[in-house]
């Protein structure tokens, strides 16, 4: 029985790996992405249909406007370089909402929302174009999917753990198993969380770059929200990066996406 579970989840590792493009970096997707994109459209249709749309004819068509061209900008290189099949997942949409909330999120298969409390951080269209970069990030890296593929794993690990310990005592099992929990929430969950948002910052603000806007303007937006955030949790236990952290991951990122930067 032990060797079997072991076999298995060495062949679901092994036939479920992928990579991120332009990072390169290898990830792990258990869930088919089609299957991810679908049940994502239920949840964002409930969700825009529940919530009030905003009422600014100006900024709601800049947010469909910085969207598509950051979409677009991403496709056409996408296609340039071979993977044009990896685009047939998504039907981009982009809608503000009316709220006073600072932020943002996008959905598996390309569904946007932006609250309109983010916008006197994004200040203008460049400010908001990082902020879009970055959420398209997460739709093109498959972030979700990738989070899903992992709890995934992580509860074969939990079922595999309690199957080695069968052998001992019901204390000695409770104990290890609750250890085990702590462990894979510090130590997996939370970090790959972070890195993902890391991720979606460094290809965010390429893509904001191959759609025609300063990569520069990031580092100033994540200025400006570091200076609107409340309260200060531990990065170690946040599933984000603590504000002076991405600030110099921005600056880092710079360079190299100044080279896909067309004015």
């Amino acid at each position: 029985m032990k060797k079997t579970l072991i076999i298995t989840l060495l062949a679901i590792v092994f036939v479920s790996c992928s990579s991120v493009m332009i990072t390169g970096r290898k990830q792990l997707l258990l869930v088919p992405e089609s299957d991810v994109v679908s049940m994502s459209a239920t949840s964002y249709k409930q969700f825009v249909d529940s919530m009030p749309a905003s009422k600014d004819a100006a900024n709601t068509a800049l947010v469909k406007k910085v969207g598509k061209k950051i979409a677009r900008a991403v496709f056409d290189y996408m296609k340039a370089n071979g993977n044009a099949a990896d685009t047939a997942n998504y039907a981009w949409e982009f809608n503000l909402i009316k709220d006073d909330a600072v932020n943002a999120f996008c959905m598996p298969g390309g569904k946007v929302v932006f609250f309109e409390g983010i916008l006197p951080v994004t200040k203008t269209e460049a400010g908001m174009a990082v902020v879009m970069g970055h959420e398209v990030a997460h739709a093109i890296a498959k972030h979700s999917n990738e989070r899903m593929s992992q709890q995934l794993l992580t509860q074969y690990g939990a079922a595999f753990t309690d199957l080695m310990l069968s052998n001992k005592s019901a204390a000695t099992r409770q104990t290890v198993n609750t250890l085990y929990g702590i462990g894979a929430q510090v130590g997996v969950v939370l970090p790959y969380s972070r890195k993902h948002e890391y991720e979606a910052d460094h290809l965010g603000v390429i893509f904001m770059a191959m759609a025609g806007y300063d990569p520069s303007e990031s580092v100033a937006f994540w200025e400006r929200m570091a200076a609107v955030s409340s309260g200060k949790t531990p990065e170690i236990m946040s599933t984000h990066p603590s504000d002076e952290n991405r600030i110099q991951k921005m600056k880092d990122f710079l360079p190299e996406a100044l080279k896909y930067y067309k004015k």
